[in-house]
């Protein structure tokens, strides 16, 4: 019986080090974008008199403008040089979030989320393509572990401050802290990142259409769209009342907000580089798999909380996040490896599209499905969310599953077609 030998990756170069700590630096500013409209949820709601309902199309507007925009760009994608076509998208993602600072009224926060959403929902997309052009395959889970931790650095770092600014100067101030940040790392990718350009060698779609086309009749393609998609609308129904379910339901204050993101971001962090180590060296849908067991039993805790300590609600937060990364590192690393290289940028962007719209989706239900008699009266209904996610996870381990076992193939049927190569124990996904 054939040993099986360790996988081998490769270390970083400098320049590599570099764009990793810019994406991660440009994930950090969407994330956190998105995110602290959950803290800033209960400020909103009663700053701007937004009912469940209204607060939950303000989350998901973002998404499903996010999600149009991402359809428009696939045909797109891959046409241009990655690098001008990152720029150009934070750019208005940076204008869009300008206008969220300025917004004094629910109609024009609505409105100015639907300009975000527009451009930063495909920003993700993107990033995830520059990943895949520029790192080798055996590389990308800690790439992938690195740039997915901004979710907990968002925590220990932007949240906190973003609700220390709110509780200083008002939430308006938290959205003009992530456009001077953002504004750097513009300016730093302009001068710093390389032309990133090689896919055009490659390109034989002339019509953009009929490239986005290719891309969604593709069967292997579908598969993958789906697993995202069902990978993300249970994380946007738990997160928009996050805030609000801890401060009416669980009696944490708001100027305990901070210290309850913060230390459970620092527990996320250093879950974060081990999982996309993980992912580089053991089978990604094990760890999905395990992941998905874990986040649907916290899941259920989590929304059936009565009052605890502090340190309780940290910890539960924490371990709930564990089971989310722990799927989320694992089967975006195996979805990202489905596409030729030539069809990438539209893959992504579709991908991307989907996954907003499926978690603008999530973020609708959710406001339906939870009620609020009074301002400060508890959040309803909180409960069936826990259920309704544990069942969507079990859902989306099927499609993974699916895509697990079309990387594994394909990258079987390379090895095969190599001059002299002989079976040897097959890694996890495959650099096309």
């Amino acid at each position: 019986m054939q040993q099986t030998t360790p996988m081998i990756a490769a270390p970083f170069t400098g320049y590599q080090k570099l764009v990793i700590a810019l994406l991660a630096l440009l994930q950090f500013t969407i994330v956190l974008d998105f995110m602290i409209l959950a803290p800033l949820g209960d400020y909103l709601m009663k700053s701007l008199a937004i009912a469940p309902t209204g607060f939950g199309l303000v989350v998901s507007s973002y998404a499903f403008s996010a999600g149009a925009s991402g359809i428009l760009a696939a045909g797109f994608a891959d046409k241009f040089d990655r690098k001008k076509l990152l720029l150009f998208f934070y750019s208005g993602f940076i204008l869009g979030t300008l206008c969220c600072a300025l917004s004094t009224s629910y109609e024009m926060l609505l409105g100015a989320r639907i300009v975000t959403g527009l451009f930063g929902g495909v920003i993700g997309a993107i990033s995830m393509t520059i990943t895949t052009d520029l790192f080798e395959v055996h590389q990308r889970g800690r790439v992938m572990g690195f740039i997915q931790m901004t979710f907990a650095a968002s925590q220990i770092l932007g949240i906190p401050v973003g609700l220390y600014l709110a509780n200083l100067w008002g939430w308006h101030s938290t959205f003009l802290m992530i456009v001077g940040l953002a504004v750097l790392i513009a300016l730093t990718i302009i001068f710093k990142l390389k032309p990133i350009d090689k896919h055009l060698a490659i390109q034989s779609d002339k019509s953009a259409f009929l490239h986005l086309w290719h891309a969604v009749s593709n069967k292997s393609y579908q598969i993958g769209f789906l697993a995202t998609a069902f990978l993300s609308v249970g994380g946007f129904m738990l997160m928009p009342f996050s805030s609000a379910y801890l401060i009416n339901n669980i009696n944490i204050t708001q100027a305990q907000l901070p210290m309850i993101f913060m230390f459970t971001g620092l527990g996320t962090i250093i879950v974060m580089p081990l999982i996309g180590k993980l992912s580089d060296r053991v089978d990604k849908f094990k760890l999905f798999a395990a992941g998905s067991v874990l986040a649907v039993v916290m899941s259920v805790v989590y929304t059936n909380l009565t009052p605890i300590p502090v340190w309780q609600v940290v910890l539960v937060n924490t371990v709930l996040f564990a089971g989310i990364m722990s799927r989320m590192i694992p089967a975006t690393t195996l979805t990202m490896s489905i596409p030729d290289m030539k069809d990438r940028g539209a893959f992504m962007s579709v991908n991307s599209s989907l996954q907003q719209m499926a978690g603008g989706l999530g973020a609708v239900c959710a406001g339906l499905i939870v009620s609020q008699k009074t301002k400060t009266s508890p959040l309803e209904h909180y409960n069936t969310l826990g259920f309704v996610v544990a069942v969507l996870i079990l859902i989306c381990g099927i499609f993974v599953y699916q895509v697990s076992k079309m990387v594994k193939k394909k990258e079987a049927d390379a090895i095969a077609k190599k001059p002299g190569s002989s079976p040897i124990p097959v890694p996890n996904v495959l650099e096309v």
